[in-house]
């Protein structure tokens, strides 16, 4: 026996359904990233709340359609969760005290795969904001680090081997300032430049300086055995890092416009940490 539904009710589940279509960015440069779905949650009056994924929405369609058939019987309403928004954990959703669910859900930091000696909350923070949308919803692993494998440009270009994704140098000098790059390549040994107007330079120095492309030239990135060079023209660096990684300079360059990035041009490395999505 068929069932009745009030025409309320059925154009609202159309309209929800017809118009939830995938807007998400899923190509990083040459390799096409896995594609995620997009999300919406489920506010049930118990408060309980749970993700529904698109390959849930035949399930979903399902109990919704039965609830809309008894009215009484309805205890859900539907919260979007809006592009581009982070990957939210549903444990949080289940555990926490406080309301985890809003109409326009807050951004969250990039999850970094384990502590960083460099990078705290604030920097993190300031950051993200200006990454490539393209980069959102993935976990960062730590690819190089001095404090693990030592001060060697080499074992950085080894570790970046087979990579083609993004990735954020941090710096920490002897004067204890903090800066570094965003790449939208992993760094390699080259011939000549290579890169995208997604790179930029930043600063701790100590507040928060961002430094992106111009559009005067298209020195990005290179790099050979006996350094690496992030920005140039006219005979100058924004961030150059020698073969011990030890050693550094960073001037004002055409690429970036940018002041340099630490309170000497010339400064010695203490700690670099060189982190990439994980996808």
């Amino acid at each position: 026996m068929g069932v009745a539904y009030s025409v309320g009710e059925v154009d609202h589940l159309y309209t929800f359904f017809s118009q939830w279509s995938p807007d998400i960015s899923t190509k990083c440069n040459k390799t096409n990233k896995k594609a995620r779905a997009p999300a919406y949650i489920i506010r049930e009056k118990n408060h309980s709340r749970y993700l529904v994924l698109a390959q849930d929405k035949a399930a979903l369609i399902d109990k919704l359609l039965r609830d809309a058939a008894n009215p009484a019987a309805k205890n859900w309403e539907i919260i979007t969760v809006n592009k581009p928004k982070r990957k939210l954990s549903l444990s949080s959703f289940e555990e926490s005290d406080e309301p985890a669910y809003q109409d326009d859900v807050e951004d969250t930091l990039p999850v970094l795969s384990e502590q960083s000696l460099l990078l705290d909350h604030l920097h993190l923070e300031k950051v993200s904001a200006h990454l490539p949308v393209r980069t959102q919803g993935y976990p960062w692993q730590l690819a190089y680090s001095t404090a693990v494998h030592g001060s060697s440009l080499k074992t950085l270009y080894r570790n970046m081997a087979g990579l083609d994704s993004p990735v954020l140098l941090v710096i920490r000098d002897m004067h204890k300032k903090v800066f570094g790059a965003f790449s939208s390549d992993p760094f390699r040994i080259s011939h000549g430049c290579y890169g995208t107007g997604e790179t930029f330079l930043f600063s701790f120095n100590p507040d928060f300086q961002l430094y992106k492309w111009t559009g005067e030239n298209y020195y990005f990135v290179s790099g050979n055995l006996e350094s690496l060079q992030i920005g140039g023209g006219g005979g100058c660096f924004g961030l150059w890092l020698d073969a011990d990684l030890y050693h550094g300079s960073s001037f004002s360059c055409p690429t970036f416009h940018n002041a340099p990035l630490s309170t000497h041009e010339d400064f010695i490395v203490q700690d670099l940490e060189v982190w990439t999505l994980h996808s």
